[in-house]
């Protein structure tokens, strides 16, 4: 019993991260429309961003996350002005095409700058254990989940609270609606991405003290994100933090249940259920 609460709250625990990396897609989908599959590259991004400042400079990820951030803001912005603008009107398979052809450069480009290398940020906090009874939590891994439920639930308030987070929301709904009543759709969408790309920036700084980084983490992480997203219901961000949290939880269990080799199974056999009895997702709309 005791070992089952263990593999529970780590399922928790890294379901914050997940849902931390599919809300920044969340918003990107259902403000811009945009189907993003360069969004696992931003994550890679971050996290080089993160290893090499502690290379070079010596600060610690979390010590240099006001850096790491401006510069995926900068990032997301070049990429939406230069590359974005010109598919926004497009079909959504050209869009498919073009993210994909995106995540294929930043690859490759990884690649060839850092090799196929993995590369680790060894911090005091990678190896401290939280003790509380019998169970053993990783400080690093609370931290982020602490970090990244924090963001998320900041994202939700900024759309229901904020004058940019209500038009985000306007635009998401009805975009000629919305340009009607005076919001500026291109100024919106291009907040939307690069708040997103932000959020998955703050992904990667969480996850460098824990997780190697290499040019094709980025994918890993891409597919399963997509799969939270459409488990919450595409655009909504509350389902985007509930779909990470029970893929993280579904997938500990498989691995403590079943085995490791089990837990890309269990949770792809419930993405598949969730789109046979409800294709719009947990909590997305008809």
């Amino acid at each position: 019993m005791e070992q089952v609460i263990q593999a529970l709250i780590s399922g928790i625990l890294s379901g914050g991260i997940y849902a931390l990396i599919s809300v920044g897609l969340a918003l990107i989908f259902g403000v811009v429309g945009l189907v993003n599959f360069a969004h696992g590259e931003f994550l890679m991004l971050s996290m080089y961003i993160a290893y090499w400042v502690y290379y070079f400079i010596k600060l610690e990820p979390y010590e240099s996350l006001l850096i790491n951030l401006v510069l995926m803001a900068t990032v997301g912005y070049i990429v939406y002005k230069v590359i974005m603008t010109r598919v926004l009107e497009a079909d959504h398979s050209m869009q498919m095409l073009l993210t994909l052809g995106l995540s294929m450069v930043l690859q490759n480009l990884a690649l060839m700058l850092f090799k196929a290398d993995y590369r680790n940020v060894r911090i005091d906090i990678t190896t401290d254990v939280i003790n509380i009874g019998f169970t053993n939590l990783s400080t690093a891994r609370v931290l982020a989940f602490i970090v990244a439920i924090g963001a998320s639930v900041a994202l939700y308030l900024f759309l229901q609270k904020t004058y940019t987070g209500v038009a985000m929301k306007a635009v998401a709904q009805d975009g000629k609606a919305a340009k009607l009543m005076g919001i500026n759709i291109k100024k919106i969408y291009g907040q939307a991405f690069i708040i997103g790309t932000m959020l998955v920036g703050l992904a990667g700084v969480l996850m460098s003290p824990m997780y190697s980084v290499f040019p094709t983490i980025g994918a890993n992480f891409s597919t399963l994100a997509f799969i939270v997203v459409v488990l919450g219901g595409l655009s909504s961000i509350p389902g985007a933090i509930f779909g990470g949290i029970l893929i993280g939880i579904v997938e500990s269990m498989a691995g403590y249940l079943l085995g490791p080799a089990y837990q890309q199974a269990a949770y792809f056999l419930l993405f598949i259920l969730v789109l046979i009895f409800k294709p719009s997702g947990i909590f997305g709309r008809e």
